[in-house]
């Protein structure tokens, strides 16, 4: 059974706090003694990017990737193996240079941390960048990987969130940009040739995010076509003008990110008597079927089907080349998508899109109460909220005004090109 989130994040901070200011003097006593008798390199050879948790953030670091790739660097990646297929859709990373912690357990954390590490140091690994926003795990496997260039955000006068000194490149983070644009930041500061304080003083602009596509065969296409017309056959014997997705659940991360199943099952309703061509295929992994057969239930249409567990994860970029429009709570899908050509319609709520939205054809609706967002870096993405008003007080109407917009522009005839 995997550990639970706020588990971890009580270890972090119990373990993490002491563990980091131990560390701390011996990184610093290890980088002394290895500037007497070995050069520091002169640029990144072997670059290894650390995210554990978050799915999407396969998705939003791609472009940092490619920009290291670009510079002449080897890239590995290091993330949960619970998380390890977000890394095939665009497979910037080689299989063989992925790095996996199995985080089912304490025991099986242990054991494969310590395995990570070893093969951290056989690998030869030069440069890390940690993603991770002040997470003390990822820190102290930073500080233990052995590489003379080790970079990642530094509290700097910032209080709380304190995760020791392990670091070389000590980079701002910057709460007013978009993460991809701070990924990036972290790329320019491993190549960075002279010291800054704080990195990275560079002006990233929007045309520096560039998102590669997945690519889909025609033959997978086809494959996955034939399983949606065999799940809507009964009602559309016929055929249908559209495919609309509607991905109602989130991860149990932040699930104050949820629109209401009851919000949704409106939203189904509405969308069937404005669209009676379409068929609507509700989406999540096979784990959440009962939750997507709720909202359906909830929902009384005929022109809506439980598709969750129908797709596997290395299909979802063919079954959003087939699709017109997609409504998701900000979670994995809004950013999966964005290596399609998919339209979508993303609802926030505890995060602002300014910093998370897609980089994808996405309309992002965010109410702005007074008290959004109210997760971020400084509280390691945790709410005390436990009435959503954020996400309640986002209206059907709304989010169906937004799928107007995109079936007015788009291609949206089924099945798509």
């Amino acid at each position: 059974m995997t550990i639970r989130v706020d588990t971890m994040r009580r270890i972090d901070h119990l373990a993490g706090v002491p563990l980091c200011a131990i560390l701390t003097p011996i990184v610093y006593l290890y980088d002394f003694i290895r500037g007497l008798f070995r050069p520091a390199i002169s640029s990144p050879k072997k670059v290894l990017f650390i995210e554990l948790s978050e799915m999407g953030s396969a998705i939003l670091v791609d472009p940092a990737m490619r920009e290291t790739i670009r510079r002449g660097a080897d890239i590995y990646f290091l993330i949960f193996k619970s998380n390890q297929v977000s890394l095939d859709l665009l497979r910037t990373v080689p299989k063989h240079q992925i790095l996996t912690i199995d985080a089912s357990g304490i025991l099986p954390l242990i054991k494969t941390t310590v395995l990570t590490l070893i093969q951290i140091h056989r690998l030869g690994i030069d440069t890390v960048i940690d993603l991770e926003l002040f997470s003390r795990f990822t820190a102290l496997l930073t500080g233990c990987s052995g590489a003379s260039r080790r970079v990642g955000y530094h509290i700097f006068h910032g209080e709380g969130l304190w995760r020791g000194d392990l670091l070389t490149h000590r980079v701002h983070y910057n709460p007013h940009i978009h993460i991809s644009k701070n990924f990036l930041s972290l790329v320019h500061a491993a190549f960075a040739t002279e010291n800054e304080l704080p990195f990275s003083k560079v002006a990233i602009q929007d045309q520096d995010v560039q998102l590669a596509q997945a690519v889909v065969t025609s033959e997978q296409k086809t494959t996955i076509a034939n399983r949606i017309q065999d799940v809507i056959k009964a009602q559309f014997p016929n055929g249908v003008s559209q495919i609309i997705l509607i991905n109602p659940n989130a991860s149990d991360l932040l699930p104050q990110r949820r629109w209401a199943p009851e919000r949704f099952a409106e939203l189904i309703a509405a969308a069937s008597s404005q669209w009676p061509q379409a068929a609507l295929l509700i989406t999540g992994s096979a784990e959440e079927k009962s939750y997507a057969q709720r909202v359906l239930d909830m929902s009384k249409t005929a022109h809506a089907f439980n598709f969750a567990g129908m797709v596997k994860f290395g299909e979802l970029p063919t079954l959003y080349h087939l699709a017109s429009v997609m409504v998701t709570n900000d979670s994995g899908p809004g950013h999966f998508s964005s290596v399609t050509p998919l339209p979508t319609v993303v609802l926030f709520g505890p995060e602002t899109p300014a910093l998370y939205g897609s980089l994808g054809k996405s309309i992002p609706i965010f109410a702005g109460l007074a008290c959004s967002p109210c997760v971020s870096a400084a509280n390691h993405r945790k709410t005390p909220c436990k009435n959503n008003l954020c996400m309640q007080a986002i209206e059907v109407p709304q989010v169906l005004d937004a799928m107007q917009q995109w079936l007015m522009t788009e291609d949206h005839a089924y099945p798509r090109a």
